[in-house]
C-alpha cells in the first residue's frame, strides 16, 4: 500500500521521496485513550494521522489538563519537536482507533527543505496553530468563565440540518472536557450550562447539545468582547 497516498501533504513529491516515505514510514493502530505521545518525551518523529482522531492536551505541575486541540485525518503532529529537536511540549492521545503512520525526523527534515510545495503547507498549518493559540490567550485574558463557554459552544458546533439558525455539537461534550477547554472547573461548566437551559438557549437531546439561539449567544459574547 502507498501510505503517501492517504497523505496530502505529500501529494507534489518527488517519486525518490515517494519510495523512502513508503519504506521508512512505520503504521501503527492505537486504541480508544491509548496515550502516542508523553509530555518531554525525547522521541522526534512526525506523525500522521491516516484514520481516527486525537487529543492535544497539557497537564500542569498541579495536576489540571487543558485541552489544546482535537486533530483528525489527514493531519500531523510532532512537528515541534523534528524542528527543534526538543522534548514534546504536550500529551497526544487516541480519541478512537486510530491508525498513525511514524516518519523518522531525519526524512521529514530532507522533504521540507527540499520541497517548497510541503515546506509552504507545512508553515500554513503552523501559522493556523499559532493563530488559534493566539484566539485562545486573549479570550483567557479578556472574557469571564461564562464568557468562555460561549466561545467554545459556538467553536465546537455545526449548523444543525432542518433547523434554521440552530447549531448542535454532537455527541454531547462531557462537562470535564469543557473545563479542560477553556481552563475552570467542571462545576463552573455545569452550573453555566444549567443557566444557559433555564433561558432557553441551549438543549440538551439525545443526539447531542442543541444551541436553540444562536444570536443571544453571540450577542452576549459580542457584548463581552467590545
Amino acid at each position: 500500500m502507498d501510505v503517501t497516498k492517504k497523505i496530502s501533504l505529500f501529494s507534489g513529491v518527488s517519486e525518490a521521496h515517494r519510495i523512502l516515505l513508503n519504506q521508512k514510514m512505520i503504521r501503527r493502530v492505537y486504541e480508544a485513550d491509548e496515550l502516542i505521545l508523553d509530555f518531554e518525551d525525547q522521541s522526534k518523529d512526525v506523525l500522521f494521522i491516516l484514520s481516527g482522531k486525537v487529543r492535544v492536551l497539557y497537564r500542569s505541575v498541579l495536576g489540571r489538563e487543558v485541552i489544546l486541540a482535537d486533530i483528525g485525518a489527514q493531519n500531523f503532529f510532532g512537528e515541534l519537536s523534528a524542528i527543534d529537536e526538543q522534548g514534546r511540549s504536550a500529551n497526544v492521545t487516541a480519541l478512537h482507533k486510530t491508525e498513525i503512520a511514524h516518519l523518522p525526523r531525519a526524512l521529514f527534515i530532507e522533504i521540507v527543505t527540499g520541497t517548497p510545495d510541503v515546506a509552504r503547507q507545512v508553515l500554513e498549518v503552523l501559522v493556523a496553530r499559532i493563530r488559534a493559540l493566539d484566539l485562545r490567550f486573549s479570550e483567557m485574558s479578556v472574557l469571564k468563565t461564562n464568557e468562555r463557554l460561549y466561545a467554545e459552544l459556538l467553536r465546537l458546533s455545526q449548523k444543525r440540518k432542518g433547523s434554521q439558525g440552530q447549531r448542535i455539537i454532537s455527541p454531547p461534550p462531557f462537562h470535564h472536557h469543557l473545563a479542560a477547554r477553556i481552563g475552570c472547573r467542571r462545576e463552573v461548566v455545569s452550573r453555566e450550562l444549567s443557566a444557559l437551559a433555564r433561558d432557553g438557549i441551549i438543549e440538551k437531546t439525545r443526539g447531542g447539545l442543541v444551541i436553540v439561539d444562536c444570536g443571544e449567544l453571540e450577542t452576549r459574547l459580542s457584548h463581552a468582547l467590545n
